[in-house]
């Protein structure tokens, strides 16, 4: 039998000719990635490895992001581990505050992972990568420590589920309403341990943001990773990003799955992911009368150029209802500086909303949009856990940013059409 594209990554890089799912494989590390909350926890186990420095300097990537600029003393504390670390040891990809972004958006960005790549990151949503082509996925603490010091991580190879997409995503239908509509069909554990691994015609209809969003949700189906084929639309953008050679690899013919799910983008409608789950979806048209709070629009999911553009279209020449907090967080100062230089931050505040460098921030429930007793949250983030946003009676709602945008408008659910757009 066959190989799929995720099993032939992670054959090439332990050197074997073909790798079958279940076996257990050390393979060599193209990137080690660590944010401000999991890297301090990696570096103090570096202290019970007989080898003190890293394998390769230009093969880490530092990025403080959660909690930045620093909230307290604490997330400063951490900051500053960081930045001695990066320092002692001459890290390449260290990001300081007015260079850093949310790490996810920001290392595609920056060219630092490509197509073939395997890599690592003590994050849960390093699976982003995967619409490159390449290999990635979260791991501990403890394993990142490992990799930065060795470069190498083990890995259980995963089976895959085959994700087949057909036609082309309607006006205001984008990568965030296919995965919630996906994880709505399979559940939060749907694709355990396995390789979610999207092909069809429609993936030529998704733009790369579009496929950075499905792959950064990999993880909220149980996956341990998410990737796309490599088409003319990401060459253009390692093109216009890379600086690393890419190495492409498609599944083979007699690849094996352990099954397959069909998508119809042609009719797929704006999905929400009602509390507490991500697969708890609707279509915005089933969602009722929901009144909101809040709505937040940015992280690593949705913080990128096309999604702040979309809001930009939905926002401007409008007012956020009377009453409702909308925080616009754009991922990078890239996304940041190019939104400026367009009009949309002035469009923003115009209409009542804030905007605040890049940050992870609300997503995790850390600052800059924590919930109250009761409150409820349209949120282009990943997760709307229990008390992921705040008080654990807080309600969050994941949605795109079109459907963000649009209530952020209304003051509940809302889809644009019902604006008139």
């Amino acid at each position: 039998m066959g190989m799929t594209m995720s099993q032939k990554v992670l054959a090439s890089h332990a050197g074997l000719s073909e790798v079958k799912p279940g076996q257990l494989i050390e393979a060599d590390l193209d990137m080690v990635l660590g944010n401000d909350i999991t890297s301090p926890v990696a570096i103090r186990e570096l202290d019970k490895f007989k080898k003190k420095t890293v394998f390769d300097k230009d093969k880490i990537a530092l990025v403080p992001d959660h909690f930045v600029p620093n909230k307290d003393i604490k997330s400063a504390e951490n900051c500053a581990c960081l930045r001695q670390f990066a320092k002692e040891n001459k890290i390449t990809n260290y990001f300081e505050v007015g260079q850093m972004g949310i790490e996810h958006a920001l290392l595609p960005e920056k060219g630092l992972v490509t197509a073939g790549d395997l890599v690592i990151g003590a994050d849960s949503h390093t699976c982003t990568y995967g619409a490159l082509g390449a290999f990635s996925t979260g791991v501990g603490s403890t394993d990142m420590a490992a990799g930065m010091i060795t470069g190498k991580a083990w890995f259980k190879v995963p089976s895959a589920i085959k994700v087949v997409l057909h036609g082309k995503c309607r006006k205001w239908v984008s990568g965030k309403d296919v995965i919630l509509h996906l994880i709505g069909e399979i559940g939060v554990d749907g694709a355990l341990y396995q390789s979610l691994e999207f092909t069809g015609d429609g993936v030529s209809s998704l733009t790369m943001d579009d496929r950075f969003t499905i792959c950064n949700m990999a993880i909220e189906a149980g996956a341990k990773n998410g990737i796309f084929p490599v088409d003319d639309k990401t060459r253009e953008y390692m093109a216009a990003h890379g600086k690393k050679t890419p190495h492409e690899y498609t599944a083979d013919p007699d690849a094996g799955y352990t099954r397959t799910v069909t998508i119809d983008l042609d009719t797929l409608e704006p999905t929400v992911a009602f509390p507490h789950l991500p697969e708890n979806t609707k279509t915005v048209s089933e969602a009722g009368d929901v009144k909101i709070d809040q709505v937040v629009i940015g992280s690593c999911t949705n913080g990128r150029y096309d999604d702040i553009k979309t809001a930009y279209e939905i926002l401007k020449g409008r007012k956020v209802a009377e009453g409702l907090r909308v925080i616009i967080i754009p991922a990078t100062q890239s996304v940041y500086l190019r939104a400026v230089k367009e009009g949309m931050i002035a469009a923003f505040i115009e209409a009542g909303a804030v905007v605040s460098t890049p940050t992870c921030g609300p997503c995790l429930g850390g600052y800059m949009g924590i919930l109250a007793a009761h409150e409820r949250c349209v949120s282009t983030t990943n997760r709307n856990f229990v008390g992921r946003m705040g008080d654990v009676t807080s309600e969050v709602y994941l949605a795109s940013p079109a459907v963000a945008a649009a209530s952020a408008i209304t003051g509940k659910i809302s889809q644009p059409s019902e604006l008139g757009l």
